[in-house]
């Protein structure tokens, strides 16, 4: 059981929706989903109040030997069987055999919905199992052909690429099967900050921000911040310290996803390299890895998984599509933990450095990119219909342009587009003579090389407030810190 949650933050939707599963007159088949670490099971369990016909976890197959794989995986659900109160001494020797006792168990069971829980379902997809085939026949052969209006089936997954392609968006038996999915999100900062009210963890909103740069909004992080500590010494105790708990996370994570690791953490570690993007033949240059189906696949996964994102820079044709790295956990990791830094008070000791100021930057634009939907509720367009992009030119002197990147373009219907430039300060931010020339100039060449007949807004997102100087009344919109919580 995953321990740390305290009680329920937000997922209101997400529980209504399973909760409203004992409500229905027909069996439900849903498909639980989102990055490691997010609180899928929690969520599950909380809302079935941990009352399960039956319930099931896979073996992570980092703990199994090659050969013995599918062995394990059987033993262990037949020891879960045997938890639930299925008694047999029937040996399991495929997939086939563990769901024909599962049917004989949700047979023997009482009146009422019978829920079935399987938790990391794609941890039992072992080489050859005949896993999906088996449960296909299970839903199909069983559920379905004999009308059962009493199953409840949630399977669940971190594996969020195999969830898309096994379960989802299958095209075999379970094609057009599933009757709910739910893609488990990471946290707002709201969320986190909900969460930490309820650990009596007293952090500014500032703080929450810079925790935010580091652990995205992934729960399990948040839960191991400690009352009483100090921003910097909760980051020192996580990351730093000998024995601290995140420091084999990284290895863990990718481990724990992909059977082969490697090469997807060279694809990683070459976005880590560009913050702006780079595109699919500059990632093969770098990883050496070659174009082809099994790159797409790796990419897509990696998306999927929600480390990466896809985007097609504003006015770009697809195939000029851009990967960049988001996940905030995976930034910090290569900014600061893989070169095995020795000195264990290292983030109370690099406080305003210039490696943290270059990082700052740039995992404070992931923040806002994470946050999208409240930047659009302050600029009070919630309401309409937009294109969240981005846009660079190269400088043309032919065509008057004088070269610029725009990290976040929010191209509206309502014929205005938000060029958002996004800064983080330690204090209230400061327009300066620089900062104003750096947006004219951007506009001016978003104008040129686009031609666009639409009203372009100056907008600046940062952390804190705005200090009202003469550059002030030059910003059409300003998003700040306290927005990003709302």
């Amino acid at each position: 059981m995953e321990k740390w949650e305290l009680k329920m933050i937000g997922r209101i939707e997400e529980k209504r929706q399973l909760q409203q599963l004992l409500d229905e007159e027909e069996s439900q088949f849903v498909a639980v989903f989102g990055r490691r670490r997010v609180g899928k099971t929690f969520l599950i369990r909380e809302s079935f109040d941990y009352k399960f016909t039956f319930q099931h976890t896979g073996l992570s197959s980092n703990s199994i030997k090659k050969n013995m794989r599918k062995k394990a995986q059987l033993e262990a659900f037949s020891k879960s069987l045997s938890e639930s109160g299925y008694s047999t001494d029937r040996e399991l020797n495929s997939w086939y055999d563990a769901f024909d006792c599962l049917k004989e168990l949700i047979g023997q069971s009482a009146d009422g919905k019978k829920v079935i829980f399987i938790d990391e379902l794609s941890w039992m997809d072992t080489k050859g199992s005949e896993l999906v085939s088996a449960l296909e026949h299970f839903w199909n052969g069983w559920v379905t052909a004999r009308q059962e209006k009493d199953v409840i089936l949630i399977v669940c997954a971190s594996a969020t690429y195999w969830m898309m392609d096994n379960i989802v968006n299958s095209k075999g038996g379970l094609h057009n099967r599933l009757t709910g999915q739910i893609k488990l999100k990471p946290f707002t900062l709201a969320e986190c900050e909900a969460y930490l009210e309820t650990k009596k963890i007293l952090f500014t909103r500032h703080q929450i921000i810079q925790s935010y740069m580091i652990l995205g909004g992934v729960p399990y992080y948040w839960s191991l911040l400690k009352k009483g500590r100090s921003f910097p010494q909760n980051i020192d105790e996580l990351f730093f310290k000998e024995g601290a708990s995140l420091q084999g996370e990284y290895d863990n994570l990718y481990k724990a996803l992909f059977n082969k690791p490697d090469q997807y953490i060279k694809i990683i570690e070459a976005l880590c390299s560009i913050n702006k993007g780079i595109t699919r033949d500059e990632i093969c240059k770098k990883t050496k890895i070659p174009s082809s189906g099994d790159l797409t696949k790796k990419l897509k996964e990696l998306e999927n998984c929600g480390f990466i994102r896809k985007y097609v820079p504003f006015g770009a044709e697809s195939k000029n599509a851009l990967y960049q790295l988001i996940d905030n956990y995976t930034l910090f990791y290569n900014r600061f933990l893989k070169d095995n830094v020795s000195d264990e008070n290292y983030w109370e000791n690099s406080s305003n450095s210039g490696v943290l100021n270059a990082w700052a930057g740039i995992a404070f634009e992931r923040v806002c990119l994470e946050h999208v939907a409240q930047i659009k509720n302050a600029l009070g367009i919630s309401g309409v219909k937009t294109d969240v992009n981005s846009w660079k030119c190269d400088s043309d002197s032919d065509k008057g342009l004088l070269g610029s990147q725009i990290d976040l373009l929010i191209v509206r219907k309502d014929q205005v587009i938000n060029v958002c430039e996004m800064k983080y300060s330690e204090s209230d931010y400061v327009p300066d003579l620089a900062f104003d020339k750096a947006m004219r100039r951007k506009i001016a060449d978003l104008q040129k090389a686009t031609k666009t007949k639409y009203a372009i807004h100056s907008t600046l997102v940062t952390n804190y407030d705005v200090e009202k100087n003469s550059y002030y009344g030059n910003i059409q919109s300003i998003v700040t810190g306290d927005d990003l919580f709302r």
